[in-house]
């Protein structure tokens, strides 16, 4: 059994749910997903938790070239891999009391860009990870063209640059990686294997984080995610927070620091920086934020920016290593946990504007009196967001802080802010939503059922179980990590030499 049929299922299901219509659209895409899931539980009941890559498919592409169809989970995939296959079904879900027009294509696209981050996270070819960035970047280009809001065109195309200027910058480096290797391969353990000079390494930092830094998004560059996630659909808004953005924080992880660690000794401290302001200047900017879906956004940002900010630390100036395993296994649950949780403040948002036909948080209040289930879950979702302990989020932020933290105490201090801040404009956010007195708007609010019941029972389920019990995450990911860490060390130690 090999990661062929985990990447293959979505792009059959996606051409089979465009035969359908309407509602058996929709069901048909949900049942497709839910299939995903299965195959995925099913890899994971057989994954060994050590450094060995599993279930690989490795077949002849592009033979002159020197392309290759290689994939294959480790333990840093096998994450991805999980958060990808479970939020699907759930954002397909969240669906379910929204009509469509051409539900099928609707439908058919989510699952499209469901395969192509699949390729991205298993991806053990150059080429290869270049083709699922980009597959999954052009089916949701049009989930925002054609189901978007109305500033939907000028926001997708900043989008659509944005992003596409990253991957061409990304395509050149991986030529040039390509060019240096002495079989012409696109292999990623070939380009791991390269001894390549500073210089070499420092433009190549940049061909590389430029796209992972607008992928995340990271400050300056992350100028067009809150227009995007605003004007966006409410599902493809989800795809984009819950998922899409991991691919940048997964390829820094997998790709940028490992083949290029001298040019992230150069420029990776300018890199933490930026993270850093963007904690502190997408905070301030969520703290003046009316529009609760807006809010959101901006809160992703930040804590994007955390993960980021852990990443950048492993070497000091003095080029002592210290990519340290705390900050390495914060990055890889915290993707998780905030997939998981900024799909549900989306969620929550879709459910109130689709209610009230606002998001407005000064028209709102006093919901937690008509929708009793609905403001628990809400809390719970905000909780975990806040990262109060025994949430998931509490023990992702705990870790990436201690191993900044490791690097400089006043770099933690000012990334801790996200924290902080976060409570602050989180709980302000739920208070002025859900306390107080109920007005002609919200006493007409509707308690959640149904599918919304679903989806939110899950996503409470899993910040209150990975915050109680987070360690069979963490010991997925362990071995993977530290082996990553050991190809990274050996690299520079040999260069230091």
């Amino acid at each position: 059994m090999t990661v062929s049929i985990l990447l293959f299922l979505p792009i059959v299901a996606a051409l089979v749910v465009l035969l359908f219509k309407n509602e058996v659209a929709k069901y048909a895409a949900f049942t497709f997903a839910l299939a995903e899931l299965v195959v995925a539980g099913i890899f994971l009941s057989r994954f060994v938790a050590d450094a060995s890559t599993q279930f690989t498919i490795d077949v002849p592409w592009i033979t002159r070239a020197g392309i290759y169809f290689t994939a294959g989970i480790d333990g840093i995939s096998m994450i991805m891999v999980i958060l990808t296959t479970l939020l699907v079904p759930l954002i397909i879900l969240t669906t379910f009391k929204h009509q469509y027009k051409n539900a099928s294509a609707f439908y058919s696209l989510i699952l499209f860009m469901q395969a192509g981050m699949l390729v991205v996270f298993t991806a053990l070819d150059g080429f290869l990870f270049y083709v699922g960035w980009e597959a999954a970047l052009i089916p949701i280009y049009f989930i925002c063209a054609m189901w978007g809001g109305e500033n939907r065109i000028k926001v997708n195309i900043k989008f659509f640059i944005y992003t596409f200027a990253g991957s061409l910058c990304m395509l050149v480096g991986l030529i040039y990686l390509y060019m240096q290797t002495p079989s012409r391969t696109f292999d990623i353990h070939e380009f791991y294997n390269l001894a390549l000079t500073a210089k070499q390494q420092s433009w190549l930092f940049w061909a590389f984080f430029l796209a992972f830094a607008i992928k995340m998004p990271i400050f300056p560059f992350h100028t067009w995610q809150p227009d995007t996630y605003t004007e966006a659909p409410g599902a493809g808004t989800m795809m984009l927070a819950g998922i899409m953005l991991k691919m940048g924080i997964y390829g820094v992880i997998r790709w940028l620091i490992p083949i290029a660690p001298l040019g992230v000794k150069q420029w990776g401290n300018l890199a933490l920086i930026l993270s850093i302001i963007g904690i502190v200047y997408a905070s301030l900017i969520a703290f003046k934020q009316k529009d609760g879906k807006r809010l959101v956004a901006y809160s992703s940002i930040a804590h994007v920016g955390l993960i980021a900010a852990a990443l950048f630390t492993f070497i000091s100036s003095d080029g002592y290593y210290m990519w340290s395993s705390q900050s390495l296994q914060g990055a890889m649950i915290q993707m998780l946990n905030h997939g998981i949780n900024v799909v549900g403040l989306f969620f929550i948002w879709d459910i109130i504007s689709t209610r009230l036909n606002t998001r407005d948080i000064s028209q709102l209040g006093g919901i937690a009196k008509v929708a009793p289930k609905f403001a628990i879950a809400f809390l719970i979702i905000v909780l975990g967001t806040v990262a109060l302990p025994l949430t998931n989020g509490f023990i992702g932020e705990f870790l990436l802080l201690n191993g900044i933290f490791q690097y400089t105490l006043w770099f933690a201090a000012i990334a801790g802010l996200t924290m902080i801040f976060g409570a602050v404009y989180m709980l302000r956010m739920y208070k002025g939503v859900m306390q107080g007195e109920t007005n002609a708007l919200t006493i007409t609010f509707t308690d959640i059922s149904g599918s919304e019941q679903i989806v939110l029972a899950v996503i409470c389920f899993l910040i209150i179980a990975i915050g109680v019990y987070p360690q069979p995450i963490l010991h997925l990911s362990e071995a993977a990590v530290n082996n990553l860490i050991d190809v990274v060390h050996t690299k520079v130690s040999g260069m230091n030499k």
